[in-house]
Protein backbone atom coordinates (compact mmCIF):
# COMPACT_ATOMS: atom_id res chain seq x y z
CA UNK A 1 0.00 0.00 0.00
CA UNK A 2 1.14 3.38 -0.97
CA UNK A 3 2.27 5.68 1.89
CA UNK A 4 0.45 9.51 2.11
CA UNK A 5 3.79 11.25 0.29
CA UNK A 6 3.30 8.39 -2.05
CA UNK A 7 -0.36 9.23 -2.85
CA UNK A 8 0.02 13.02 -3.07
CA UNK A 9 3.13 12.53 -5.66
CA UNK A 10 1.15 10.76 -7.72
CA UNK A 11 -1.82 13.21 -7.62
CA UNK A 12 0.36 16.04 -8.33
CA UNK A 13 2.04 14.61 -10.27
CA UNK A 14 -1.12 13.68 -12.65
CA UNK A 15 -2.52 17.11 -12.08
CA UNK A 16 0.40 18.15 -14.22
CA UNK A 17 0.22 15.52 -16.79
CA UNK A 18 -3.36 16.41 -17.28
CA UNK A 19 -2.55 20.44 -17.65
CA UNK A 20 -2.42 21.68 -20.98
CA UNK A 21 0.84 23.77 -19.65
CA UNK A 22 3.73 22.30 -17.75
CA UNK A 23 2.72 23.42 -14.35
CA UNK A 24 0.24 23.84 -12.00
CA UNK A 25 -1.13 25.72 -9.46
CA UNK A 26 -2.53 24.40 -6.07
CA UNK A 27 -3.00 25.76 -2.72
CA UNK A 28 -1.00 23.68 0.57
CA UNK A 29 -3.87 24.52 2.59
CA UNK A 30 -6.63 22.27 -0.17
CA UNK A 31 -4.33 20.10 -0.44
CA UNK A 32 -4.00 19.15 3.51
CA UNK A 33 -7.17 18.60 3.49
CA UNK A 34 -7.32 16.77 0.42
CA UNK A 35 -5.33 14.19 1.81
CA UNK A 36 -6.32 14.72 6.00
CA UNK A 37 -2.27 15.62 6.26
CA UNK A 38 -0.93 18.61 7.93
CA UNK A 39 0.74 21.32 5.28
CA UNK A 40 4.40 20.53 6.58
CA UNK A 41 3.00 16.78 5.01
CA UNK A 42 2.91 18.48 1.45
CA UNK A 43 6.15 20.76 2.47
CA UNK A 44 7.78 17.45 2.85
CA UNK A 45 6.57 16.19 -0.60
CA UNK A 46 7.43 18.99 -2.56
CA UNK A 47 10.94 19.08 -1.18
CA UNK A 48 11.63 15.69 -1.56
CA UNK A 49 9.97 14.82 -4.57
CA UNK A 50 9.52 18.14 -6.72
CA UNK A 51 12.95 19.45 -6.85
CA UNK A 52 14.89 20.54 -9.71
CA UNK A 53 17.22 17.27 -9.45
CA UNK A 54 13.38 15.86 -9.72
CA UNK A 55 13.05 17.93 -12.75
CA UNK A 56 10.78 20.00 -11.36
CA UNK A 57 10.60 23.96 -10.24
CA UNK A 58 8.49 24.72 -7.59
CA UNK A 59 7.60 28.60 -6.51
CA UNK A 60 5.29 29.87 -4.15
CA UNK A 61 3.51 32.79 -2.75
CA UNK A 62 2.43 33.59 0.75
CA UNK A 63 -0.65 34.92 2.01
CA UNK A 64 -4.48 34.32 1.44
CA UNK A 65 -4.41 34.47 -1.91
CA UNK A 66 -0.81 32.37 -1.97
CA UNK A 67 -0.47 29.47 -4.16
CA UNK A 68 2.33 26.66 -4.86
CA UNK A 69 3.36 26.27 -8.94
CA UNK A 70 5.06 23.19 -9.98
CA UNK A 71 6.60 23.27 -13.19
CA UNK A 72 7.74 20.26 -14.78
CA UNK A 73 11.14 21.38 -16.37
CA UNK A 74 10.50 20.27 -20.45
CA UNK A 75 13.45 17.64 -21.32
CA UNK A 76 12.05 17.37 -24.54
CA UNK A 77 15.00 18.80 -27.00
CA UNK A 78 17.28 16.09 -27.79
CA UNK A 79 20.16 18.32 -29.28
CA UNK A 80 20.13 20.24 -25.51
CA UNK A 81 18.97 17.25 -24.12
CA UNK A 82 22.29 16.31 -22.40
CA UNK A 83 23.47 19.64 -21.26
CA UNK A 84 20.09 20.67 -19.92
CA UNK A 85 20.61 17.31 -17.82
CA UNK A 86 24.04 18.17 -17.18
CA UNK A 87 23.17 21.50 -15.85
CA UNK A 88 20.51 20.61 -13.58
CA UNK A 89 22.87 17.72 -11.88
CA UNK A 90 25.15 20.71 -11.35
CA UNK A 91 28.88 20.38 -9.40
CA UNK A 92 26.99 17.65 -6.49
CA UNK A 93 23.88 16.16 -6.65
CA UNK A 94 22.52 14.41 -3.45
CA UNK A 95 21.35 10.30 -3.81
CA UNK A 96 18.10 11.80 -3.06
CA UNK A 97 18.13 14.30 -6.11
CA UNK A 98 20.13 11.80 -8.73
CA UNK A 99 17.21 8.77 -8.10
CA UNK A 100 14.84 11.29 -8.81
CA UNK A 101 16.29 12.53 -12.02
CA UNK A 102 16.74 8.65 -12.69
CA UNK A 103 12.99 8.49 -12.29
CA UNK A 104 12.23 11.36 -14.30
CA UNK A 105 14.53 10.10 -17.30
CA UNK A 106 12.35 6.33 -16.96
CA UNK A 107 8.96 9.13 -16.52
CA UNK A 108 10.04 10.54 -20.22
CA UNK A 109 11.46 6.69 -21.95
CA UNK A 110 14.80 8.68 -22.17
CA UNK A 111 16.48 5.59 -20.33
CA UNK A 112 15.48 2.04 -19.80
CA UNK A 113 14.54 0.45 -15.64
CA UNK A 114 17.50 -1.24 -16.22
CA UNK A 115 19.84 1.73 -17.39
CA UNK A 116 18.13 3.31 -14.07
CA UNK A 117 19.36 0.31 -12.03
CA UNK A 118 22.33 0.38 -13.21
CA UNK A 119 23.23 4.29 -12.66
CA UNK A 120 21.39 4.04 -8.99
CA UNK A 121 24.30 1.05 -8.34
CA UNK A 122 26.89 3.37 -9.37
CA UNK A 123 26.08 6.33 -7.67
CA UNK A 124 24.81 4.64 -4.35
CA UNK A 125 26.05 5.72 -1.02
CA UNK A 126 29.31 5.12 0.12
CA UNK A 127 29.93 6.44 3.36
CA UNK A 128 33.13 4.37 4.39
CA UNK A 129 34.67 5.08 1.50
CA UNK A 130 34.43 8.77 1.49
CA UNK A 131 32.76 11.97 3.20
CA UNK A 132 29.53 12.95 2.12
CA UNK A 133 30.39 15.90 0.03
CA UNK A 134 32.95 14.09 -1.82
CA UNK A 135 29.99 11.59 -2.93
CA UNK A 136 27.83 14.36 -4.06
CA UNK A 137 30.21 15.62 -6.06
CA UNK A 138 31.80 12.23 -7.43
CA UNK A 139 28.38 11.01 -7.74
CA UNK A 140 27.85 14.22 -10.06
CA UNK A 141 30.49 13.82 -11.84
CA UNK A 142 29.72 10.07 -12.87
CA UNK A 143 25.76 10.06 -13.28
CA UNK A 144 26.67 13.04 -15.91
CA UNK A 145 29.02 10.78 -17.54
CA UNK A 146 26.48 7.88 -17.99
CA UNK A 147 23.39 10.01 -19.19
CA UNK A 148 25.62 11.39 -21.46
CA UNK A 149 27.08 7.63 -22.81
CA UNK A 150 23.19 6.48 -22.47
CA UNK A 151 22.18 9.52 -24.20
CA UNK A 152 24.15 10.19 -26.66
CA UNK A 153 23.31 9.98 -30.57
Amino acid sequence: MSNISDLIEQYLKSLISNSPRDFVEIQRSQLAVRFSCVPSQINYVLTTRFSTGHGYLVESRRGGGGYIRIVKIPLDQRAGLILDISELIGDAISQNDAEGMLGRLIEEELISLREARIMQAAVGRYPQLVEAQTQEHLRAAILKTMITAVLRD
